[in-house]
């Protein structure tokens, strides 16, 4: 499958979104890619979808679609993660600006809210198998009150992947929470690290803090040449499976691994290392070394579980690695 070159250098201080209109109502399905400059997968396959449109080799029978192919290009243009910081985290509107991701989410996040459904593309550092990430089950809590668990894990079933995680922002709480007791503990203030449990809010927090919902897509390791198929395809079947464009519905899928995040670690000191190259999804068990700290101190799997997110570059301060645990009951409500 022949993908569009990727633009050169798109202006790093302007926004772009296309979007398309049919004659009848329905869903309104935005599809991100490049939120992280370095993740291009679902960038070239945003693009091929936008050219069938245009070329009318595609036809939205209902509702509107919006394309961002390059949500970041100040990071895009420097080929790298970040612009001048983490675009994923902290994603809410302000008054007074302080960096260039503060500048995208004030276009951003009104531009989500105008919408119903999300499908945020990423691609990962380190791992193999493609997989996607969904929200909470329906509550009303503070910290992350929703209410679209099934139609949120129907459209995740249904992207083509199977393997599945939760979990992610009431996991980050509880890491900002034992970052702010090591820092008492230290005797550090904390300035300048993250100590906020909000600070987790991404594209897909955002989305269901304005009443959606939204999957994020991991298609890849960042170079994998498979990326931008697996990532057109899950772009397709979501445009069938909120019917806006006509096509054989892909039915959910039933053979599935699904994770649970329930623990975050993070680096103490620039220092500290892995025992060993981790991947995501790698297994440990109980008792297993993870890695060491620069002081020496051994940090060992606390139950048995899964890898996820290992960070080599991470700074301290922030998100080294996330353990998962096995949770394969809890998608069958989503079907």
């Amino acid at each position: 499958m022949h993908f569009p070159d990727l633009p050169a250098m798109p202006h790093p201080l302007q926004f772009k979104s296309v979007t398309f209109t049919a004659l009848k109502p329905g869903p309104r399905l935005i599809v991100l890619g490049a939120v992280h400059g370095n993740e291009v997968s679902g960038s070239k396959a945003i693009l091929k979808v936008i050219q069938e449109f245009e070329a009318g080799e595609r036809l939205l029978q209902n509702g509107q679609v919006t394309f961002v192919p390059i949500t970041n290009p100040l990071a895009y243009n420097r080929k790298q993660r970040n612009g001048d910081r983490n675009l994923n985290r902290n994603l809410t509107p302000t008054d007074n600006p302080q960096d260039f991701e503060d500048h995208v989410a004030n276009w951003l996040c009104p531009l989500l809210a105008a919408h119903d459904v999300l499908l945020d593309i990423h691609t990962f550092q380190k791992g193999d198998v493609p997989f996607a990430l969904f929200g909470p089950k329906n509550n009303n809590t503070e910290l992350e009150s929703f209410k679209h668990e099934n139609a949120e894990r129907g459209l995740a079933l249904r992207l083509g992947v199977s393997r599945f995680v939760d979990g992610w922002l009431d996991t980050y709480a509880k890491g900002v929470a034992n970052r702010v007791a090591h820092l008492k503990a230290t005797g550090q203030s904390g300035e300048g690290l993250n100590t906020d449990p909000r600070y987790g809010m991404g594209t897909t927090e955002c989305m269901r803090s304005n009443g959606g919902y939204a999957v994020t897509l991991e298609c890849g390791q960042h170079e994998d040449p498979n990326g931008p198929a697996i990532a057109y395809a899950a772009i397709e079947n979501t445009l069938v499976h909120l019917g806006l464009i006509d096509g054989v519905a892909m039915p959910a899928v039933t053979e599935y691994q699904h994770l649970s995040l329930v623990e975050v670690n993070d680096k103490q000191h620039f220092d500290d290392t892995f025992s060993r190259p981790w991947s995501s999804f790698d297994s440990v068990k109980k008792g297993e070394l993870i890695g060491v700290r620069k002081s020496g101190e051994e940090v060992r799997a606390t139950r048995d579980g899964f890898i996820v997110f290992p960070n080599t570059l991470s700074q301290a301060g922030q998100e080294w690695f996330y353990l998962a645990i096995d949770n394969n009951s809890y998608l069958k409500s989503g079907v």
